[in-house]
């Protein structure tokens, strides 16, 4: 065979496996096409396990029932792959930090936001939940400043992040960190970048990424760092308040007995908060070239319905066993909002 047949044969071979893979993720996991009856939403790690499935199924009823269309979970383990889903087009949907918002809809500005769930007045005024640097119990008198508690002896630790796509768990930390320590004249030129690998030259001497909110806390409460950034919802459903008042240093959690992966390692391991940062809370997303405004609409009045405000399967009462992604303390619901809300996130990196 001559070689220029050769070539023509290998280009045909290539291409021929290269659209067999092209396919996009189905129903948890499972494998089918994307088509224009389908609607695909993209979860982050920490939305992603099995724990939470039931919950996943609830939004995709919301979204079935408003524009008659199947609904496909796309589950992640890396807020990249969720992050660049739904910037080019393979996912429709995606719940997300406001971080990873910003970044897709850098890479593409036809994502745009659709909701986010509100505080417990019902608005956007408290939309917030909250990034927690904690240390291990019996850890925390290393971080006592008189009455209080200080990140000033967090330098030279070994450290846990969830990804440097996380607003909460990598964000909003590393820009306190900075904004404390570059006060200092000995980290006066200390960027986030400088905290994203550690060692003897380094701001931390070690540092890991969890993965997810939930790995993140693990990592501490297994004893491989001495220090990590984790959020409260992200948690919520596995650890309970035993001491101090909720979302304040000095709080003291404790994983539950019977918590589900991947606490089920580390059964009443008790964490102490050292710093506490409120944090834009996250969105719904959408990609607006592959949702007609027609869809685009529907969704948005059903998320921002009463009927889901009280569906005690999306938005969690407390005395409820449900495993949920929101919870219902006040009069907490969907709120429509708009790309300009998430500023405060962007003007971190200027």
């Amino acid at each position: 065979m001559k070689k220029w047949a050769l070539s023509i044969c290998l280009t045909l071979i290539f291409a021929i496996i290269l659209s067999g893979c092209s396919e996009s993720t189905g129903q948890e996991g499972e494998s089918s096409p994307k088509g224009d009856d389908t609607i695909t939403i993209a979860w982050y790690p920490n939305e992603s396990g099995e724990d939470l499935k039931a919950a996943r199924e609830e939004i995709s009823k919301v979204i079935e029932e408003a524009t008659g269309k199947k609904v496909e979970h796309k589950t992640t383990t890396d807020y990249i792959i969720a992050i660049e889903a739904i910037a080019n087009g393979n996912a429709d949907l995606a719940f997300m930090g406001a971080q990873g918002y910003i970044e897709a809809h850098n890479k593409n500005e036809k994502v745009l936001p659709l909701v986010v769930p509100s505080g417990e007045s019902g608005t956007l005024d408290d939309a917030l939940y909250y990034s927690w640097l904690a240390v291990n119990k019996g850890d925390e008198e290393e971080y006592k400043s008189g009455d209080g508690f200080s990140i000033d002896n967090i330098a030279g630790k070994k450290f846990s992040f969830v990804s440097n796509s996380s607003t909460s768990g990598f964000k909003v930390p590393s820009s306190g960190i900075v904004s404390h320590f570059s006060k200092k004249n000995e980290y006066k030129d200390l960027t986030a970048d400088d905290l994203l690998e550690g060692g003897e030259d380094k701001f931390f001497s070690e540092v890991q990424f969890g993965g997810s909110h939930q790995g993140s806390a693990v990592n501490l409460l297994s004893g491989k760092v001495d220090v990590a950034a984790f959020c409260d919802t992200c948690v919520n459903n596995y650890v309970e308040l035993v001491d101090g008042e909720e979302n304040k240093p000095g709080a003291v959690y404790k994983v539950k007995k019977d918590a589900a992966e991947p606490f089920h390692t580390v059964p009443e391991k008790e964490f102490v908060l050292i710093s506490v940062t409120p944090v834009l809370n996250a969105p719904f997303v959408v990609n607006t070239e592959t949702v007609s405004e027609e869809d685009r609409k529907k969704l948005l009045e059903a998320f921002v319905s009463d009927e889901v405000a009280n569906n005690p399967k999306i938005f969690v009462p407390e005395d409820s066993d449900f495993t949920g992604l929101f919870s219902k303390k006040g009069n907490e619901r969907f709120v429509e909002v708009e790309d300009s809300w998430f500023n405060p996130i962007r003007e971190l990196s200027n």
